[in-house]
């Protein structure tokens, strides 16, 4: 079975955030609350359905991540880049994603 986090967009500013330990919503995938099975998943899912009823997220999802010497990978492309940001100079405050993070 694959880890699992539950990541989505900022209602206010769009920024991309992951569910963390304390049920805050972090703009670090690496404070990620990591999920390992079926029942934690379906928690996840229910929390994400609440904040985007609550109108504090909106985009929400589960997405499989891979940990590897305790850093969190996410398996699919979209993700990576999510993590790290925009792949090219986007505005002042947003750095160009690492290339080898969202290698392939």
């Amino acid at each position: 079975m694959v880890d699992k986090v539950l990541t989505a967009n900022r209602l206010t500013d769009g920024v991309s955030v992951w569910l963390n330990a304390a049920g805050e919503w972090a703009t670090s995938l690496q404070e990620a609350l990591v999920a390992r099975h079926a029942e934690a998943f379906a928690a996840l899912e229910e929390i994400g359905r609440k904040a985007y009823a609550d109108n504090k997220v909106v985009d929400v999802n589960l997405i499989e991540v891979q940990e590897t010497d305790g850093i969190l990978w996410p398996l699919r492309l979209r993700e990576r880049i999510r993590a790290q940001g925009p792949t090219m100079a986007y505005a002042p405050g947003y750095a160009p994603a690492d290339p080898e993070f969202i290698a392939v």
